[in-house]
């Protein structure tokens, strides 16, 4: 996996490489770039599919010591990675809490965006969101060690589908969040930058109401999935986020939860691939 070095810390990330439209696709808290492996295995047959994974807990690249890990700060690594990567006319795909990161770069103007999906995503007053964030964002209050044994709960599948853990997120993709969980499990220095960067979310949970208010300045075509029956995004603000965006645009998926890209991979890539037009063929 290629890695880039960035004013926070070195990040890995997946690039199918390619000349077709570029796609960046952004994941959630305790989540890495695997989150957009079914998607991304339909999408890079005609697109430049990028992913990087970030320093939301599940990354294995630990950060300096005085790296900031608070949400605004990730939305600015992200553009500086658009920048590094000299990414153009980027479609930008976030979901879960990589979906309010989305909504910082759209707020700040992001002139590498093109485009802008958002997924079942924080928004407005719903972070923490449900029971999931708000146990995860509680916990951040324990010290590492701490925390650390908390977490080690995780590893009972029993218990990562409760509704304080995964269970309200995905509806099959248990083995990832298996898998996502592993550094935050083994690694003491992951533990430390989660816990740091939970600190930093609970002392500014407000920041996507102020985002949302610039969300109208955001002239370019933009396109809101839902999971129609997600019990963590509330439904209502997928479509709230369509009615504020001047291009905006909603559609529903049935039979998923939040983490579409994982319970809904086919059915999201589709709806990603119409929006993005390939070689001047397809229209929005």
């Amino acid at each position: 996996m290629p890695h880039i070095e960035l004013s926070t810390g070195t990040i890995d990330y997946v690039d199918t490489g390619g000349d077709g439209p570029v796609i960046v696709l952004l994941h959630g808290l305790m989540m890495d770039s695997s989150l957009w492996d079914g998607p991304i295995a339909r999408l890079s047959d005609g697109h430049r599919c990028v992913a990087p994974t970030l320093p939301l807990g599940a990354h294995r690249r630990a950060m300096p010591a005085g790296a900031d890990l608070s949400l605004p700060a990730t939305a600015r690594l992200v553009a500086e990675f658009l920048d590094r990567l000299d990414l153009q006319d980027v479609t930008l795909v976030g979901n879960d809490t990589g979906g309010a990161l989305v909504q910082l770069l759209m707020a700040e103007g992001a002139a590498r965006v093109g485009r802008a999906v958002l997924v079942s995503c924080d928004a407005f007053d719903n972070f923490p969101p449900g029971l999931t964030g708000k146990t995860l964002v509680l916990a951040g209050r324990l010290s590492p060690a701490l925390f650390g044994l908390f977490m080690q709960q995780m590893r009972l599948r029993a218990l990562r589908r409760l509704p304080i853990a995964f269970g309200w997120l995905t509806k099959r993709g248990d083995a990832a969040t298996a898998r996502w969980l592993a550094p935050v499990l083994e690694r003491p220095e992951i533990r430390r930058d989660t816990v740091r960067l939970l600190r930093a979310a609970a002392a500014d949970p407000r920041f996507l109401i102020a985002a949302a208010e610039r969300l109208p300045l955001f002239d370019r075509p933009a396109l809101v999935v839902w999971a129609a029956q997600d019990r963590v995004m509330p439904p209502e603000h997928g479509r709230r986020l369509a009615e504020l965006l001047p291009q905006g645009r909603l559609v529903e998926v049935e039979d998923g939860y939040t983490l579409l890209p994982l319970d809904r991979p086919d059915e999201l890539a589709r709806i990603i691939d119409e929006f993005v037009p390939v070689e001047g063929l397809r229209q929005v």
